[in-house]
């Protein structure tokens, strides 16, 4: 069964704990937290203060996406706020196998994301590292894009290259496009403004469970 992990950017920021609260009660599987720089890409958002806000406001999985040119900076600061899956950029500015040490060293789950036009190739001597591989699908920054139709490809590339772990995708993800998805190797997926916007999430939820399941 596909993971469903609203992306809070897209809630609703004067009634963020009201928003995710009504996520995790919809039956979401996670939660994902989108940390930017203003440098690795271009917008700010979430401190690690709003991590250990919603760790004491939910009790579902807090998967933290640290889009940032230095992870490094703040990584025990996420670590420490409650971040169960803590997921750094292959394109960041900085050796990526000593952080996943660090993370695991804190029994804590650790992802690497790739941008749309990175090669999963680069990857690939870390890829036995990693718990999670998030793939984006839109070119990350800000909510609302649309999906990049060549990211399917790039998912199965990653099993024919032996990852078993989770795949993950995120960046205009719906309900239309994600049984291909599915049926691509994903595992989790990011989902902002179709659930966020949505009169019934739980109806949702329960309709995107259902989805690649025989």
């Amino acid at each position: 069964m596909v993971k469903i992990a609203p992306s809070i950017l897209a809630a609703d920021p004067l009634n963020l704990e009201r928003d995710t609260r009504r996520m995790e009660e919809a039956g979401c599987d996670w939660l994902h937290v989108d940390v930017m720089d203003a440098h690795f890409v271009p917008n700010l958002a979430y401190t690690p203060d709003i991590v250990r806000r919603l760790r004491q406001a939910v009790s579902v999985p807090l998967d933290v996406h640290l889009m940032m040119d230095h992870p490094e900076t703040l990584l025990d600061a996420f670590l420490d706020a409650g971040a169960d899956i803590l997921t750094v950029h292959a394109e960041a500015e900085v050796p990526l196998e000593g952080i996943i040490r660090r993370i695991h060293e804190r029994n804590v789950k650790a992802g690497i994301a790739v941008k749309p036009r990175t090669d999963p190739e680069i990857i690939r001597e870390l890829m036995p590292q990693a718990d999670l591989i998030l793939t984006m699908t839109v070119e990350p920054g800000f909510g609302g894009q649309k999906l990049d139709e060549h990211v399917p490809a790039k998912m199965r590339k990653l099993r024919e290259m032996g990852y078993r772990g989770w795949i993950e995708a995120d960046g205009g993800i719906d309900e239309s496009n994600l049984p291909h998805l599915i049926d691509c190797g994903l595992d989790v997926a990011v989902m902002g403004t179709a659930l966020f916007r949505e009169k019934d999430p739980a109806a949702l939820i329960r309709r995107l469970h259902g989805l690649g399941e025989p």
